[in-house]
């Protein structure tokens, strides 16, 4: 499965501020989508089916739990930024009357409210690990709260971005941490993979590891301004941002994609991310 290549207007003020309802939007129709062969392939490795109580941590705008209802699985997100909520919301609950035997989705903003609708025998955290200083601790702080609500032999899996050397986004990322950094921006910004990202958290979170799986998840988009506008909505050039403004950054960030840009006008990066399945 390859992302598939959408066209958008391009903006006529780029340094104009993006709310969080259009960064939302950006992520929902532009750069979600880039993970869908990794969503796919864990949910073909665990057969995923109405069998699956699944609660996803960092849900989005809800494409992965889409995918999964789709497979008759029993879905709860939770994510904490209410604009992603919001579309995900639109996306699956008007549909939950067609469901029929299958229960509704549930969605909600804390993990606490998300686990109180167990038991669960799926935990996914989609969200690639690595990329900040903290995302690690952030998610064993979640998963601390939403693996108890598994049975006992449970799954959780958890994901990060592959070696270096196979992801061609990870250069046009570290803008982000030079422009934090450079503007000694609090918050951090791109830090990168380490080998040993997911295995620490499954250590500090009490998991058992139990196989990991590469995936190829190319990054596509129709132009620059959606590639662009993609990768910000990915929230990694928040720091940046604050360090120096928007117009800055979009500026840096089309620099560093311009090798990635074909002659037709597309953009194409390819990338592996890595994910670990982990016993409870």
């Amino acid at each position: 499965m390859t992302p598939t290549l959408v066209r958008h207007h391009r903006h006529t003020e780029p340094s104009a501020p993006a709310d969080g309802a259009s960064r939302a939007r950006d992520w929902a129709e532009i750069q979600e989508r880039m993970l869908a062969p990794l969503y796919e392939a864990v949910y073909a490795r665990l057969e995923v089916g109405p069998a699956t109580r699944m609660l996803a941590l960092g849900c989005g705008s809800g494409l992965a739990l889409l995918m999964a209802a789709g497979r008759g699985a029993r879905v709860t997100g939770v994510d904490a930024d209410p604009d992603r909520l919001a579309l995900a919301r639109a996306r699956l609950l008007p549909a939950s009357g067609d469901r029929g035997a299958t229960a509704a989705p549930r969605l909600t903003d804390t993990v606490a409210a998300a686990a109180e609708g167990g038991p669960h025998n799926l935990i996914t955290a989609f969200t690639p690990i690595g990329c900040e200083a903290g995302d690690g601790e952030e998610l064993v702080r979640a998963l601390e709260t939403a693996v108890p609500s598994a049975d006992r032999g449970s799954t959780v899996v958890l994901t990060g971005w592959g070696p270096p050397e196979r992801c061609a986004t990870e250069a046009v990322l570290r803008v982000a941490g030079r422009l934090a950094d450079d503007g000694r921006a609090p918050g951090g910004g791109w830090r990168g993979p380490r080998r040993d990202d997911l295995e620490d958290v499954a250590f500090r979170a009490g998991l058992k590891p139990d196989g990991s799986g590469r995936v190829a998840c190319p990054f596509g988009y129709a132009d620059m301004d959606s590639a662009v506008r993609g990768l910000l909505s990915t929230r990694l050039f928040e720091a940046a941002v604050r360090a120096t403004d928007r117009w800055q950054v979009e500026k840096e960030l089309a620099e560093a994609l311009h090798p990635h840009r074909r002659p037709d006008g597309t953009v194409w990066m390819s990338n592996v991310f890595r994910y670990l399945v982990c016993t409870v």
